[in-house]
């Protein structure tokens, strides 16, 4: 039964999650269904067991949480996630434009930047390029998801997503731990997922598909959305810009291997 309590709860916390719950008010819920389950006393798993292992969990990786979460906020604020976006987009063109929604994903995230900001971000230059290719937008979240939430979320030797941090502590290793495994996983998700793109849509142009309506995808909303909230003080898209990002994504990186290496070393068995 403890087996069907973990995924009871974890369906609740996922479910809930969706329906607009937070979830620092979910854990400690769906930790009590767990338990109960399993046939635990429940004030002394949620107090000692619960209670003890998320403020553990907190004091390991807060530091670094907190650090990409104000870097991400920076490049944000700062005007470098559009740039990035407008770079790749102007120097890939409308022929590939699923290619650059794609690979500038891959750059903002990979630097930092929550994948909640980033699809905000290139959710409007991706519908300005997919309707410029005729490309129908039902594509535009699996082209913005290639991007932010695959290989650069959990493979990419370094990456600062919390899939890769997390274990570090139990396996005793760093953010770049196997990085030739990791570079081979990448390129076997980035292909394999632009193969599928570029195969839906020629699939969507040979059966007479094209771009479509806004209102089906609410992309429109979204720019709106994104134009609100913009400061008209943005840094323009340009050379020295673009180079200034490439630096910054770098200097995050070595910092990251920096500020992590004694955290690793001191937590493993």
């Amino acid at each position: 039964m403890g087996l069907v309590g973990i995924l009871v709860a974890l369906g609740l916390l996922v479910w809930l999650s969706f329906r607009g719950w937070s979830v620092l008010l979910l854990a400690p819920a769906v930790a009590i269904v767990a338990a109960a389950f399993a046939g635990e006393p429940l004030l002394a798993h949620w107090t000692q067991t619960f209670m003890g292992s998320a403020a553990q969990f907190v004091a390991q990786f807060f530091p670094i949480f907190l650090l990409g979460a104000l870097f991400g906020k920076l490049m944000d604020d700062s005007g470098s996630v559009r740039a990035i976006a407008h770079f790749m987009s102007g120097k890939l063109g409308q022929r590939r434009a699923i290619l650059a929604v794609v690979l500038a994903g891959a750059l903002v995230t990979y630097g930092g930047v929550s994948l909640f900001v980033a699809f905000f971000v290139l959710a409007p230059m991706a519908r300005e390029l997919f309707r410029a290719a005729n490309i129908p937008h039902r594509l535009m979240p699996a082209a913005i998801a290639l991007g932010t939430s695959t290989f650069t979320m959990s493979a990419m030797p370094g990456t600062p997503a919390i899939q890769n941090t997390i274990p570090m502590p139990f396996f005793g290793t760093t953010p770049f731990a196997a990085p030739g495994l990791g570079i081979i996983a990448s390129a076997i998700m980035f292909a394999f997922g632009l193969w599928w793109l570029k195969r839906a849509e020629a699939s969507a142009h040979k059966s007479g598909e094209g771009y479509g309506e806004d209102a089906e995808f609410g992309a429109g909303r979204i720019a709106v959305r994104i134009r609100a909230h913009q400061p008209r003080s943005r840094v323009s898209c340009s050379c020295s810009t673009s180079w200034a990002l490439v630096v910054t994504g770098i200097a995050c990186t070595l910092s990251t291997a920096v500020m992590t290496a004694p955290l690793v070393r001191s937590c493993a068995p």
